[in-house]
């Protein structure tokens, strides 16, 4: 009789875990824009001792990318090669002691602001206008409404690819403008967050007026990936895209939204390198009318599929 073998793969080379590994995981699924190609291996941590482990473990040549609920992620078509790390239930905990919350990477940030809210303290409002987790608003500094992470961060838990954890403070955080100094290839996993004593229907009503905000400005009810391009200084990206005659401009199934100009929507048959060409088209169209070249804010990984060189060469934009 026959017996089938199954090839040896990356899987077979990474250390024995109590979390979860999968192959060739569709990361359209969890991404917001709902397109890109399959992480190799997608790995999801049973808790921190777990992370530690694998990170302290893992072969040095397998390469490691972080993401979390993928709310400013674009995925490109080929997939991500090695491991994607996810973090997921076991780092989503929030807590409050005294005027200190703390809440697991993997928490979004808008039920930390809910939980906040709920037990009546104040200074997080700003976190329901941010979608994605927190270990994403660690990652860029995420602000809206006036606030940044900067403001209210006391310390954060992070791990380093050696699997040391490494606790950081507000200042060694390096914070600027959508932007954290800590190593892109520390993982993320918890932060505690400064809040003050407030009134449960005032704090409501602020998130109630940060969320119309959101519904009147911005296309939240899409498949886009937030906030395109951040804002140069003194400027606002949204007002140079539109001065450079982008609003509505598509590529395939992607298109500058009609709403907010700075927003990119997979408009139901996009790929991810629809999105990343309009992007760019916009980044050159913006550069040509303005003489300034916007920096993406959306996180760009993984590699294209071998034809879209081709594709992109053919595509125009309408």
């Amino acid at each position: 009789m026959n017996v089938m073998t199954r090839k040896p793969g990356l899987i077979d080379r990474l250390p024995q875990v109590r979390g979860t590994y999968g192959e060739n995981y569709p990361l359209g699924r969890v991404v917001w824009f709902k397109v890109g190609g399959p992480a190799e291996v997608m790995y999801e941590p049973a808790d921190e001792y777990d992370l530690r482990y694998f990170l302290a473990e893992k072969p040095r040549d397998i390469p490691v990318t972080i993401i979390g609920v993928g709310s400013n992620l674009l995925v490109r078509d080929g997939g991500v090669p090695g491991v994607v790390i996810r973090l997921g239930r076991a780092f989503s905990g929030i807590s409050i002691e005294g005027q200190t919350l703390a809440a697991g990477a993997a928490a979004l940030a808008i039920n930390v602001a809910r939980t906040a809210q709920r037990e009546g303290y104040s200074g997080l409002e700003f976190l329901s206008g941010i979608p994605g987790s927190i270990g994403g608003v660690l990652r860029m500094n995420a602000g809206a409404y006036q606030r940044e992470t900067k403001d209210v961060v006391i310390r954060t838990r992070a791990i380093d690819p050696a699997g040391v954890l490494n606790i950081l403070d507000c200042e060694a955080m390096g914070f600027s403008y959508r932007h954290s100094q800590v190593p892109a290839d520390w993982v993320f996993v918890r932060a505690e967050m400064r809040i003050v004593p407030g009134d449960r229907d005032a704090i409501a009503a602020r998130m109630a007026e940060i969320a119309e905000a959101r519904t009147q400005s911005q296309p939240v009810r899409t498949h886009t990936g937030g906030s395109t391009f951040k804002n140069p200084d003194g400027l606002k990206a949204w007002e140079l895209i539109d001065q450079a005659g982008c609003r509505g401009l598509r590529i395939g199934g992607a298109q500058v939204s009609e709403q907010h100009c700075n927003f990119l929507i997979n408009t139901g048959t996009a790929c991810a390198a629809d999105i990343e060409l309009l992007g760019e088209t916009v980044r050159q169209r913006v550069q040509e009318s303005s003489g300034l070249l916007l920096e993406w804010e959306i996180q760009r990984i993984g590699l294209p599929k071998d034809d879209e060189s081709d594709r992109a060469a053919k595509g125009g934009a309408t």
